[in-house]
């Protein structure tokens, strides 16, 4: 690799922290923990459908389940989402969006998808750079 290329890649990954870290103001900025933003884009964008399973929603955020228990546990008494049995085992919970929590994650999304506009010429140009590293 050349000193190019490392130049490069650093530039993307400041870029990349540039945007997350707007992102955690802006979830706090509304109120929420950054983890919990997450959570509600997680459950919401699900492919197909708009619950998750506890462990569909630790997955899509990396983490345990048992901690994606507690931060269901926190969006429900935040009345940001409901638990329920799901249709097809009783057994299981799935977990949806309240309205609450629809329109929370509506207003964050607006302002995240704004600030990608911003951004998104300059994270483009350094993905095609980091695409062509030798």
């Amino acid at each position: 690799m050349t000193k190019l290329d490392y130049e490069t890649l650093a530039a993307f990954r400041y870029e990349l922290r540039k945007f997350l870290n707007f992102s955690e103001r802006a979830a706090e900025e509304h109120g929420l923990a950054v983890q919990q933003y997450l959570a509600l884009l997680a459950i919401e964008g699900y492919p197909g459908r708009d619950y998750v399973s506890v462990g569909e929603l630790a997955e899509r955020l990396r983490i345990a389940p048992h901690s994606a228990v507690g931060l269901i546990d926190r969006l429900e008494t935040a009345g940001l989402v409901k638990r329920e049995a799901a249709e097809e085992d009783r057994r299981k919970v799935t977990v949806r969006l309240t309205r609450r929590g629809r329109a929370k994650l509506e207003k964050l999304a607006s302002v995240h998808r704004q600030e990608l506009q911003t951004v998104a010429p300059l994270l483009t140009g350094l993905l095609t750079k980091v695409a062509s590293l030798s």
